[in-house]
Order: C-alpha cells, then sequence, then structure tokens
C-alpha cells in the first residue's frame, strides 16, 4: 500500500509496529459478533487486522485521502464515514449502523490534541459502547486512571461514567512519524449512563476545585457558590476530610459527596 505523509494538523501519527497492533486486538476481545466503531483508520494498520475478527467496523476519517483510500478496497464490511469526530454528528451515524440493543466497541488511535474532548463525547452518547480502547499520550492514560492523590479533573470525568484502566505502554518508536512523546493503551468501560444534570452539578464544583492545584481545596472553594470559609471547613470537617487537603487527593466518592452537599447549602442560603 502506497505510504502517505502525515498531516501534523491532523496530529497524524502511524502506528507501526505490528505487535502493538496485535496487542491492541487481542486485549479487546472482539469477536465475530460485534461492531467495532473506529476513530481515524488511517491507512487501515488496525482496521484491516479488525475487519479479518468482526462482524462490521465503522470508521470515522477526518483526511479525505485515507476515505479514497481504504473505499478502492470495497470491503463489505467496513463502512465508512468523513469528516471530524466531534462534530460529524456521531449519535446519527449509531442510529444507522449499530442497533439500538447491540453491544458495540470503540478501538481507536486518537489525535492526541483533542484527547479530552473524544473521551467526553464518547462517555456522554446516549447509546453507550461496551468498552472504549483507545491509544493516548502515556501521560494521560496514567492521568485517566489515577488513584485519590494523583486525580486530574480529566481523571474525575472519565471514572464518573467508566471504570478506567491502563493496559499497556507503547514505545513513540513504534509510531512514524516518531512523536516527541509515549503513549499508552486505556480501556474504558462505562457503567453509568450520561446525566446532564448530575454532570452539571458535579464539574461546577470539581472545576472550582481544580482552578489552583496548589491551594488547599478551602482556598479554592471559599467565596464560591456562596461559601464562606467555614462552610467550607465544616464540610470538610463532616466527611472527615483535612482542612489542608488539595483537590487531586479526593476520591470520586468525595466529589460526589461535596457537589450535593453544596447544593444544599445553596438552596438554604437562597432561601434565607
Amino acid at each position: 500500500m502506497e505510504k502517505m505523509k502525515a498531516k501534523k494538523s491532523l496530529g497524524q501519527n502511524f502506528l507501526e509496529e505490528d505487535i502493538f497492533v496485535e496487542r491492541i486486538v487481542e486485549v479487546s476481545g472482539v469477536g465475530p459478533a460485534d461492531t467495532v466503531l473506529e476513530i481515524g483508520p488511517g491507512m487501515g494498520a488496525l482496521t484491516f487486522p479488525l475487519l479479518e475478527k468482526v462482524k462490521k467496523v465503522v470508521a470515522i476519517e477526518a483526511d479525505e485521502r485515507f476515505i479514497e483510500l481504504l473505499g478502492q478496497k470495497n470491503i463489505t464490511n467496513l463502512s465508512l464515514y468523513q469528516g471530524n469526530i466531534l462534530d460529524i454528528g456521531i449519535e446519527r451515524i449509531l442510529e444507522t449502523e449499530v442497533d439500538k440493543e447491540e453491544e458495540y466497541h470503540v478501538i481507536a488511535n486518537i489525535p492526541y490534541y483533542i484527547t479530552a474532548p473524544i473521551v467526553r463525547l464518547l462517555l456522554s452518547l446516549s447509546h453507550q459502547p461496551k468498552q472504549i480502547i483507545l491509544m493516548v499520550q502515556d501521560e494521560v492514560a496514567e492521568r485517566l486512571s489515577a488513584k485519590p492523590g494523583g486525580l486530574s479533573l480529566l481523571g474525575i470525568m472519565a471514572q464518573y461514567y467508566a471504570k478506567t484502566e491502563k493496559l499497556f505502554f507503547v514505545p513513540k518508536e513504534a509510531f512514524s512519524p516518531v512523536p516527541k512523546v509515549d503513549s499508552a493503551i486505556i480501556r474504558l468501560a462505562p457503567f453509568k449512563a450520561f446525566d446532564k444534570d448530575g454532570d452539571r452539578r458535579l464539574f461546577r464544583v470539581v472545576k472550582v476545585g481544580f482552578q489552583a492545584k496548589r491551594k488547599t481545596l478551602v482556598n479554592n472553594l471559599k467565596g464560591a457558590f456562596g461559601l464562606t470559609r467555614e462552610d467550607v471547613e465544616n464540610l470538610l470537617a463532616e466527611r472527615s476530610l483535612s482542612l489542608d487537603i488539595r483537590a487531586q487527593a479526593l476520591g470520586l466518592d468525595d466529589w460526589e459527596w461535596l457537589a450535593a452537599q453544596i447544593s444544599v447549602l445553596e438552596k438554604k442560603k437562597e432561601s434565607e
């Protein structure tokens, strides 16, 4: 197959080591009855091995060169869509390609510069995938799967909706052109349906809590949502959390509890 030059503007780096492609397919566990949504198939390094394993691959590609290249193969179990995953209308595509009661998998080597929006989009789908297996920057994989003490806004967002697990490391030398960062394969297994109101209630608090990472949670939250320093300290004490704690040390359960209590306090203050 003719090798095409990567477009830096689209964040393209092509995985060229077959051993890692094989491992991705292996850990996914997909089989003949499965449908896979692939984002950014490129020249098909992962697409073709998947096509040999599954019932159908639905591939979304922004680069018209690869749409043309893959389309020339006339593969019956490959559906191609050209566009940016973030604005192509993924819900409509899923309605067309996947039955409402059918499980499907997302497997993709995504552009790293839009990792967070892609993860958020996939987790907010009304028809959620059974699993999401993504090639991401190694540092991002660590953040997505982090435990309390090293949690970030991105990690909390992912773990609110899915069980997250870093599967394996992929060195930068496995790609062409060679990127500046190492990569890793991450698996997200959604367990919670998207809840717009719950999401808004939780993450408005989390965002304020993380606005200055070096500051304590008390200093970040005081003055927000009508809270005084005493209000925040009382909440932390009730939760048996240190008054010197910082946002990254809280677990997801702590954030959900805090968001609920802050909502109650807001309503109470409004009625006074």
